[in-house]
């Protein structure tokens, strides 16, 4: 039985050992001259053979000269009869990768970017792959500024900023390990705003800081996390569910980052976000107070106050009310509010 089972396996341990004695690559290269047109060179598996063989080179010959003669829309279709028909050839990747060329020199954003992402859909392995999801990241990038992608060509269409930010996602997706991911999710959170979309810009940007926290990038997700919460902040009056958000990711951001050229825009930031939210514990505080005589629910409020931002003019004023709650409380007349000094008078000068 084991004598069996080793002439079955002998063929493809022969194949194996064979193989591994090759030198070079197993996958073949396409080049192109004017003279020889596109011939195959090196690699075990260099394309299909026979007549059908010939008439993908023949094809690709086609599509190759039509492009020289600047004539794109002839090229592209042989190129796409080259996709279509010859799948599985080495000659496809070429094709799909020079469609993806050919659309972005004639400014069709959308249909280059389908091009080549057809390229590494398909073929994960191409030697192209980086090139490929740096052009696609280009793409995007421009699509995101505001450049025009091209109607067959010919005109301007509108823009697509909202397909940029799809196109970003796309990258980040097929690349998640590239130089080119937190670049995505930063770019996808600036076109969210961009759009007026902080949610998705928050998301954007949480993403990065978590996925990516080495990156060069996450600092300055950090401090945009902040900013994008403290963009949500309607008043003292309202909730102060961002507000919190935004103190946090501002104290995060100093710790992590002491250095950072934004730290003095940060500590701004962080004061007046403390300061909001100690002025709506006040505003609830004199709320209980003076509508409702809830002593208790208003000490509570004023010493919550006093807690968010103890050495702030908002604090001070929170321990004031704060005495004048528990003598009231205790049935004993409020403490006297200090004075608030008057302002110098300015000194004028007669001049003859």
């Amino acid at each position: 039985m084991l004598s069996s089972l080793i002439r079955r396996l002998l063929p493809a341990l022969i194949v194996a050992a064979v193989l591994s004695c090759l030198p070079g690559r197993l996958a073949a290269d396409l080049v192109w001259s004017r003279a020889t047109g596109w011939r195959v060179e090196g690699g075990v598996m260099s394309g299909i053979s026979g007549s059908e063989g010939r008439k993908a080179v023949d094809t690709m010959n086609k599509a190759r000269l039509a492009e020289e003669r600047r004539s794109s829309g002839s090229a592209i279709s042989s190129y796409e009869k080259v996709v279509k028909k010859y799948p599985n050839s080495v000659y496809a990747p070429e094709a799909l990768y020079r469609i993806g060329k050919l659309r972005l020199i004639r400014r069709q954003y959308y249909d280059a970017f389908d091009a080549f992402q057809r390229l590494i859909g398909r073929y994960p392995n191409t030697k192209r792959f980086n090139e490929v999801v740096g052009i696609q990241y280009r793409i995007a990038s421009d699509l995101l500024d505001g450049k025009r992608p091209y109607i067959w060509g010919l005109f301007p269409g509108p823009t697509g900023r909202s397909t940029a930010i799809g196109y970003f996602e796309v990258v980040l997706n097929d690349a998640p390990y590239s130089d080119y991911a937190p670049l995505c999710l930063m770019n996808i959170a600036r076109g969210h705003q961009l759009r007026k979309e902080t949610d998705e810009a928050i998301d954007a940007l949480d993403r990065l800081i978590n996925a990516y926290p080495q990156s060069l990038l996450t600092a300055d997700a950090y401090f945009k996390l902040a900013q994008s919460h403290a963009s949500l902040v309607d008043g003292p009056y309202y909730d102060q569910a961002s507000t919190k958000e935004a103190v946090t990711y501002y104290e995060d951001f100093m710790i992590l980052f002491p250095n950072d050229v934004n730290l003095s825009k940060a500590a701004k930031g962080l004061d007046d976000m403390k300061k909001m939210l100690a002025e709506s514990k006040v505003k609830m505080a004199d709320f209980y107070y003076f509508k409702r005589d809830n002593y208790v629910a208003a000490k509570v409020f004023y010493n919550e106050a006093i807690t968010a931002y103890p050495d702030s003019e908002v604090a001070k004023h929170a321990k004031v009310m704060l005495a004048q709650v528990e003598a009231k409380a205790a049935g004993q007349p409020a403490p006297a509010t200090p004075a608030t000094p008057a302002p110098k008078k300015k000194k004028h000068f007669l001049f003859f």
